[in-house]
């Protein structure tokens, strides 16, 4: 009533007071009373906000593309855009007087569309639609260090581009263009698989030729060692052959030598033998028969004395009569000789 209001703004929200033309009263989040006849009110947002964006530019090759994004922004001097545009709220203090809040954004979506043609226009069409990341990389610089972003009071926080698309119609165009690319790279791929599967056939094949070739070569090497190894074990076996053939003729030279050496002594001792025997026959030769039995019955033991006896008697047996051997004789005789 009288016209005394009161007035609170939310700490995202940076108030001034005008009162006469000067700034009575500032700050974020403040509540007041004021006298709204004398009173003019700037609130200016300072939170942070997101403002999507759509437009189209041509290429250097001549063709249309819709770029599509957002930027994100915050109030960073409230006083200097409070200087530029109007923020001042009405009678009541619930709205803004004029439509200068809303405008910003549209501000600030033409400095990027400036800014994007600049870049766009450098690019053909099908760089272009791939160029989104290096978009944003060129760009974002560009608005943070804008001089008209810096007048109005803002600081740019984020930047982005969603998409880059041609028309419909040269989309359909390059989709058929990218299509038939794939396509017949698709065949390429298909003739260098089969290619590749040629030749892969090829060097398992020759894998296999070479490895049978190994295994023939191992083969014959293995043979050729087993018959250097029979070969070694044969001339060993006729080195050793021709040793127990030299040993044997050797042993048979031995033995040879030691037969004539035998026969030697033995006719020797035969010739001593028989020389002994010639002298003793002639000496026997030349003495009485009875000398001799006489030598010969000395040392004969009583029956043997008794045995020459009976025998002589046996070859007289004509000139003698009678002969009488008494039973204790030959019991006698018969007793000696069984013990």
């Amino acid at each position: 009533m009288f016209g005394i209001r009161f007035i609170k703004v939310q700490p995202g929200t940076y108030l001034l007071q005008y009162q006469n033309g000067k700034i009575v009263r500032e700050g974020t989040g403040v509540s007041f009373f004021y006298y709204a006849p004398t009173t003019s009110l700037v609130a200016i947002p300072t939170a942070s906000n997101e403002v999507p964006f759509i437009f189209e530019e041509t290429t250097v090759d001549f063709q249309k593309v819709t770029i599509q994004g957002q930027i994100t922004y915050r109030v960073a001097d409230p006083k200097k855009l409070a200087a530029l545009m109007d923020y001042t709220l009405d009678a009541r203090g619930q709205g803004y007087s004029s439509d200068d809040p809303e405008k910003l954004p549209q501000r600030l979506i033409n400095i990027v569309n400036v800014q994007a043609r600049a870049q766009i226009q450098k690019l053909p069409l099908r760089q272009a639609v791939r160029e989104s990341d290096a978009l944003v990389e060129a760009l974002r610089p560009r608005l943070i260090s804008s001089p008209e972003i810096a007048a109005l009071g803002l600081e740019i926080i984020g930047f982005s581009v969603l998409a880059i698309k041609p028309t419909p119609e040269t989309a359909r165009a390059l989709e058929a263009e990218t299509r038939e690319q794939l396509l017949k790279e698709a065949d390429e791929a298909i003739f260098r698989r089969r290619n590749a599967a040629v030749e892969n056939e090829r060097a398992i094949k020759e894998n296999e030729f070479n490895t049978e070739n190994a295994v023939e070569l191992k083969k014959r090497q293995i043979r050729e060692t087993k018959m250097d190894a029979d070969r070694a074990v044969q001339e060993k076996q006729r080195l050793l052959r021709e040793a127990e053939m030299a040993a044997s003729v050797a042993l048979e030279q031995k033995k040879k030598e030691l037969v004539e050496l035998t026969a030697t002594n033995a006719r020797a001792e035969s010739d001593a033998r028989a020389y002994g025997i010639e002298a003793t026959m002639k000496a026997l030769g030349s003495a009485d028969a009875r000398t001799l039995q006489a030598l010969a019955n000395a040392g004969m033991n009583p029956e043997q004395l008794i045995a020459v006896a009976f025998q002589e008697m046996a070859g007289r047996a004509d000139k003698i009569g009678q002969l009488n051997i008494s039973p204790d004789l030959l019991r006698e005789l018969m007793g000696k000789r069984e013990g």
